[in-house]
């Protein structure tokens, strides 16, 4: 039944917080490549641009989404799902965030950060939204190319080219990614049955589901070492992304023998998210050149 819509229905839309945590991974991308030398206005149109194309991206999956958002209690109630906003007012509005998003990257940052805006957006609305969520359970591992892009984004927003700590900064969100959605894609795997999405767990099975998120989670411990052996962040960075990483990947590992696989989903998604929280703020804290 269709409802009346609020301010807050078309934020939601946006899903805040996947923007949050991809605001500070392009804070941190530019932190990471500026070392304390910092534009303050490049900086702020950067993560502007790159709020408003990840908006927009976001807006583009519920619209695409809202008949299989109805058979999971997980997205029932979102605003297309019910109605309280009208399909073609979203697509409106997806539309108006994304050009505005686009105009931004493109001509108050550099046209590299543009074009990654794009890549972004057209990875995440076209290959994983419209195609492979629907087809394949190579769809978290492929569409985290789409999440990977923000950190770069804020990376070359100051160096304005594609060098070693681009590729570090995409490689450690990309290999985030999987073992952060498998598990909560473990705890709902009955609803995403259900409403016909062929992930991981449901196509292979929980147990499979576990152990291809191990070498995900282990492949983070050289990435760190790789970010601090090119001088992009310090000491601290290391001893703290090193011992976060190795506690997530001990428990990542004692998924194939634990019995409660709700318990365990739940914890290690906990992990997952808490985990990259740390590593960038103490990344941001510790990079070389800080003024104290």
């Amino acid at each position: 039944m269709s409802q009346t819509s609020s301010f807050k229905d078309w934020i939601e839309l946006t899903k805040p917080r996947i923007l949050q945590l991809n605001l500070i991974a392009a804070f941190g991308g530019y932190w990471l490549a500026s070392k304390w030398t910092v534009d303050w206005a490049l900086l702020l149109w950067a993560l502007i641009g790159t709020t408003l194309t990840m908006a927009s991206s976001c807006v583009m999956n519920n619209v695409w989404d809202y008949r299989l958002d109805r058979k999971m209690n997980r997205t029932k109630d979102r605003p297309l799902a019910t109605e309280r906003i009208k399909r073609r007012s979203a697509l409106a509005y997806g539309l108006a965030l994304g050009i505005a998003g686009e105009a931004i990257l493109f001509w108050k940052v550099n046209l590299l950060c543009g074009w990654l805006g794009l890549i972004g957006m057209f990875v995440y609305v076209v290959v994983y939204t419209m195609w492979l969520k629907r087809t394949s359970t190579w769809s978290t591992s492929i569409g985290g190319i789409s999440g990977a892009i923000p950190p770069v984004i804020g990376y070359c927003a100051y160096t304005n080219e594609i060098d070693a700590g681009a590729l570090l900064l995409f490689a450690l969100l990309f290999l985030w990614q999987p073992a952060h959605f498998w598990s909560l894609a473990i705890r709902r795997v009955e609803e995403y049955r259900a409403a016909g999405y062929p992930l991981l767990p449901v196509q292979k099975g929980i147990k499979r589901t576990k152990l291809q998120m191990i070498p995900y989670v282990f492949l983070l411990l050289p990435t760190m070492l790789l970010i601090y052996g090119f001088g992009y962040s310090g000491p601290v960075f290391l001893i703290v992304s090193l011992l976060a990483g190795a506690a997530w990947g001990w428990h990542t590992l004692r998924g194939s023998m634990t019995v409660n696989n709700d318990a365990w989903a739940k914890t290690n998604f906990l992990f997952s998210v808490n985990y990259l929280m740390i590593v960038f703020v103490i990344m941001i804290l510790d990079t070389p050149g800080r003024p104290f």
